[in-house]
């Protein structure tokens, strides 16, 4: 089962979902092959972190932003993942998705994206940086000359460029959105049950078909 996913590196519930499909997939007993469709939600962000993650919520949410910080938190730990929005510092993530297109390319792509989301999470690594990019693309399993010539060219650019158009056509301003089996596009981050009942749904119609 094939399921598009847009999603940005840098954005805590695109981890939960993915963690959450993971489950779905199990408790349904359908395989899933996820599709991950680029969307930066910093596009004018450059290499340099500034405010953390949880200060950018503070910002935004003003009284409520504590309780936010500590639900999302808490989501991450029903997951079995840490969400380190104190540490996490939002940059420019274009070169992130570069490499997860090369990921698809190579057929690794959930370690890769996998070894980012991690790596921008839970380590407060800096994911805009042509250094750490190579060093975690070699540690998902990528070709190092691959992932050398990505870095120091433009590979990809088109692709992540053209799965923003996508997400424009379908209307989708926030992420993480799935595509399912043809379906309109709908929200990722939803329970597992939920989840795993639109698979069943999914795998049923494409059995009838």
């Amino acid at each position: 089962m094939q399921i598009e996913i847009h999603a940005d590196v840098l954005c805590p519930w695109s981890y939960i979902a993915k963690r959450r499909l993971e489950a779905a997939s199990v408790l349904a007993g359908t395989p899933i092959e996820i599709v991950w469709r680029s969307f930066e939600l910093s596009p004018d962000g450059g290499p340099t972190p500034g405010d953390s993650a949880a200060d950018m919520i503070r910002q935004w949410r003003g009284d409520a932003a504590e309780a936010r910080i500590a639900q999302i938190t808490a989501l991450g730990v029903a997951e079995g993942i840490k969400l380190d929005l104190e540490n996490a510092r939002p940059v420019n993530s274009f070169n992130a998705h570069r490499l997860v297109h090369l990921g698809a390319a190579s057929s690794k792509t959930d370690a890769v994206m996998e070894r980012l989301l991690r790596a921008y999470h839970s380590e407060a690594e800096n994911i805009a940086l042509t250094g750490v990019l190579d060093r975690l693309g070699r540690e998902a399993g990528l070709d190092p000359r691959a992932v050398a010539e990505l870095l120091a060219g433009d590979d990809f650019a088109d692709a992540v460029r053209a799965d923003k158009r996508l997400a424009i056509e379908r209307g989708i301003s926030s992420v993480p959105v799935m595509v399912l089996a043809g379906a309109a596009p709908t929200s990722a981050v939803k329970p597992v049950e939920e989840l795993a009942s639109l698979l069943r749904q999914a795998t049923g119609s494409q059995a009838d078909g």
